[in-house]
């Protein structure tokens, strides 16, 4: 499986390196891979500050407020992927937007690196953008926490 990420850096509250993109590229990777998903795979994966994230925020979804993380899924939630493969080469799951000025700020309060994170972040949406949705109730919650720990963890990425 290929995974393609398109880094889109438009803040200035830290320098994305390339070992920040390649770690990122690989939790992504990782995440698709835990979900047996079959096919080559592009992401959108947007850094921005806090008040572009509440601009988006506001747009899309009403919220009135800088959040840490959007996600915007292409692939319809009901859509079996296994069904594109002989159509096409790879799938655009979507677009991850994330507000590096939270990042910082959650990462200091929680006692980690911004790297971890970033990491977080971004298995966090990726899993969003696979469908998962830890809001529709405790159990799904759950479910999508533990998938997310799980893969950090083969990353080496822990708390």
């Amino acid at each position: 499986m290929k995974v393609k990420v398109v880094f889109s850096n438009n803040q200035k509250h830290l320098k994305i390196t390339t070992e920040i993109k390649s770690m990122l590229r690989d939790v992504i990777k990782r995440t698709l891979v835990s979900e047996d998903f079959g096919n080559d795979a592009e992401v959108s994966l947007s850094f921005v500050d806090n008040e572009e994230i509440h601009r988006l925020n506001k747009e899309f979804r009403g919220i009135d407020r800088p959040t840490d993380v959007l996600s915007f899924p292409m692939l319809d939630g009901d859509d079996d992927t296994g069904d594109f493969d002989m159509y096409v080469d790879s799938l655009v799951l979507g677009d991850i937007i994330i507000s590096v000025e939270k990042a910082i700020a959650q990462a200091s309060e929680y006692g980690h690196s911004i790297e971890r994170e970033l990491a977080f972040l971004t298995v966090h949406s990726t899993l969003h953008l696979l469908g998962y949705d830890h809001e529709t109730g405790p159990e799904d919650e759950h479910i999508m926490f533990d998938k997310q720990d799980k893969i950090l963890e083969s990353a080496g990425i822990i708390r």
